[in-house]
């Protein structure tokens, strides 16, 4: 496993061995013990997997407040996708900036995204299985969104008409949020 730094603190890549014979490929897609050595001590409690029928599907930016703010490890198990974490961490020195990665099913890549932090994605293929730990459950009252497009983040999607879903369509901007993390 070799795990790669971001340009934001705590937002890590991850790379896993992937052992190929004649016969295909094997993989530990997880493993709490060897993540601790690395210093990422996180307990997760849940395994989220969605499908995305068309290329061009973005699903965020969401987090949730506290109590309930999540870590997550995401992976793309079908296509490929551009992940994205935002950090929301007031006093970050990274606060509004954002950190996007390439997580394919080729490349078996993984991202880690730390509590404090929005998280979407977009697809960049037809049907693509995207999976992700949490280490906080789901609370409908701490599920909160921040626009896709919000100008004071900047985020480059690459694609300036997305497939959004209707609470994504309708998420405020960054400075009409109540984030408390």
């Amino acid at each position: 496993m070799k795990i790669t730094p971001t340009s934001i603190k705590d937002v890590l890549i991850i790379e896993l061995d992937i052992f190929e014979d004649v016969r295909g490929w094997f993989t530990e897609s997880y493993n709490k013990k060897n993540l601790a050595k690395q210093g990422i001590n996180t307990n997760f409690v849940q395994d989220n997997h969605s499908f995305s029928k068309l290329k061009g599907t973005l699903r965020g930016l969401h987090f949730q407040n506290l109590p309930h703010s999540q870590a997550k490890l995401t992976t793309c198990t079908r296509g490929a996708v551009l992940d994205v974490a935002v950090d929301l961490r007031k006093n970050s020195p990274t606060y509004k900036k954002w950190v996007s990665v390439e997580l394919t099913e080729k490349n078996k890549k993984q991202l880690f995204v730390p509590r404090g932090f929005a998280h979407g994605f977009m697809t960049l293929t037809d049907n693509t299985e995207f999976q992700y730990k949490i280490d906080n459950y789901y609370d409908k009252e701490s599920d909160k969104s921040i626009r896709f497009d919000d100008p004071e983040i900047g985020i480059d999607w690459g694609n300036e008409n997305p497939i959004l879903s209707e609470k994504d369509k309708n998420t405020p901007f960054l400075k009409d949020c109540d984030i408390n993390l």
